[in-house]
């Protein structure tokens, strides 16, 4: 699978981390011929576009802010 990066797109976790939008995964043999700066990476299969983030090279789903533990 590849991800389709937008590096001029920035994502933030709920610690502000900044990474890139990750616009659409197609498959090796669906992928298409994009203008800079957008560019193809490889991805895990199960990888969503606007659900994950390409952060610190790597395809990985967005963090989500941890539950608040119940108070005593």
């Amino acid at each position: 699978m590849k991800a389709l990066i937008s590096p001029n797109e920035k994502v933030y976790d709920y610690e502000s981390n900044v990474g890139q939008r990750i616009a659409q995964v197609e498959s090796d043999d669906k992928i298409f011929a994009v203008a800079s700066p957008l560019h193809w990476v490889d991805c895990p299969d199960d990888c969503v576009a606007d659900i994950w983030w390409y952060y610190q090279d790597v395809c990985q789903p967005i963090p989500q802010p941890p539950e608040p533990t119940p108070e005593p």
